[in-house]
């Protein structure tokens, strides 16, 4: 029998991976060889004149690729890095190795269906798996075309229905064999060198911060022993602690933890601890992820559009007024702060995101596609589905029922950083 690749895209990790676990059941159903495969990014820049993946985004991904090689040699099998697009990266193995099937997670967003289509208009065979999401589509008590409009209405119809999520698969202790004389490559993990920032509020350079499998169950299991989910929501809209959120997301993001391995945690943080409305925002916030995944599936490439979903007319743009935003330039203490962070460490709050795209769309009349990209750019936890439904909820053009959301950002400094401490710390670059 031919091998059987299996491509790791946003799911970086062996435990509770369904799209690996099929790719490994085949091969031994099939008794054939498992090829794990990576493909690097290459340099890209973006319309709006930078390049798309930033470095803060760099390192935290080679971290977790490189925590995923070695997790995949202690399994008894090596990681092949290929870089350059995938459509072309992936059939020119699979002919090397005589392969025709290609097993990956589904990712529902423009780009990434595009290559999927590539790699079956090359012929290859791609099974896909849906797995990023908390609860399963196929539980959800609607079809996909008829995901309520309003996430509201979606998380009352789903608790009504007492939706559970799957329970977690465990990792693997032994892989399936790579075909005999392929020597993967390990050049592509090496991990590009970063400058420590002390402000950091996700200090993505320590090693319990760097992107692996590994990192992020360690970190999970301190959150809980630590009770922080009683805490969550008193601190989760606090500017700059490193506890004051999860700190889940870029963790998330990369695919080296799962959202029902954070639900099993929390569901027995709850057992041993007792359950409060803090550790119930943590669902809370986990519901909001799948609803941005589920209207990516429901809406597609109109999610995309300069208008989204209201229509035709383009937003309008100011060049000059989008750089000064973009490098903290504003002239707006708290905007500038928050500006900074984000290029200094590749990470700013939740809170923090909401009042700076605010101020792009609202206050300089700047089209939020730009905002989009940026983030794109520098995020270490940035993730399509909830980059775009975030983007797109500020400005007005999802489905949000209110149009647009402005944060008056006088009043955000007010209530936020009362004492300007955080402006304070990010008053340089």
């Amino acid at each position: 029998m031919t091998p059987i690749i299996y491509w790791f895209r946003n799911d970086l990790r062996l435990h509770d991976n369904p799209a690996f676990e099929k790719a490994c059941c085949l091969a031994e159903q099939s008794r054939c060889e498992l090829v794990p495969v990576y493909c690097h990014a290459i340099e890209q820049t973006t319309r709006w004149g930078f390049t798309r993946i930033g470095p803060h985004r760099r390192h935290f991904v080679s971290t977790a690729v490189a925590g995923l090689s070695e997790a995949i040699t202690s399994a008894g099998s090596r990681l092949i890095e290929l870089t350059g697009p995938c459509a072309e990266a992936l059939p020119g193995l699979a002919r090397s190795l005589g392969a025709e099937r290609i097993v990956c997670e589904t990712i529902a967003a423009p780009e990434e269906e595009d290559e999927v289509a590539a790699l079956r208009q090359a012929g290859m065979m791609v099974d896909e798996v849906w797995q990023s999401t908390l609860l399963e589509p196929g539980t959800l008590p609607f079809a996909s075309k008829d995901l309520p409009d309003v996430f509201t209405e979606f998380r009352r119809v789903v608790e009504k229905a007492a939706i559970r999520p799957r329970r977690p698969l465990p990792e693997r202790d032994r892989l399936p064999p790579l075909p005999t004389g392929l020597v993967p490559s390990r050049a592509s993990t090496s991990i590009p060198s970063m400058t420590p920032d002390p402000r950091a509020a996700f200090p993505c350079t320590r090693p319990e911060y760097h992107g692996s499998e590994s990192a992020a169950l360690a970190h999970l299991r301190r959150y809980m022993a630590r009770q922080l989910p009683h805490s969550y929501k008193l601190t989760r809209n606090k500017l700059a602690g490193l506890d004051d959120s999860s700190k889940f997301s870029p963790w998330l993001a990369v695919g080296a933890l799962s959202a029902p391995q954070i639900h099993a945690h929390l569901v027995t943080f709850e057992a041993e601890h007792g359950a409060s409305e803090s550790s119930y925002w943590l669902w809370f916030e986990l519901l909001w992820r799948d609803y941005f995944r589920l209207l990516q599936r429901k809406y597609g490439r109109r999610l995309f559009r300069a208008s989204g979903l209201k229509g035709n007319a383009s937003p309008p743009h100011d060049t000059s007024a989008f750089e000064r935003w973009r490098c903290g330039q504003t002239g707006h203490a708290l905007i500038d702060a928050g500006m900074r962070e984000l290029a200094a460490t590749g990470y700013i709050s939740n809170r923090m995101r909401q009042i700076v795209a605010s101020y792009l769309i609202h206050e300089l009349g700047c089209d939020w596609r730009a905002g989009a990209a940026w983030f794109e750019s520098c995020l270490i936890d940035f993730d399509i589905c909830s980059n775009q439904g975030n983007w797109l909820y500020i400005a007005g053009y999802g489905t949000d029922p209110r149009g647009g959301r402005r944060f008056n950002p006088d009043k955000q400094a007010a209530e936020h950083d009362p004492d300007g401490n955080y402006r304070a710390l990010w008053s340089a670059p």
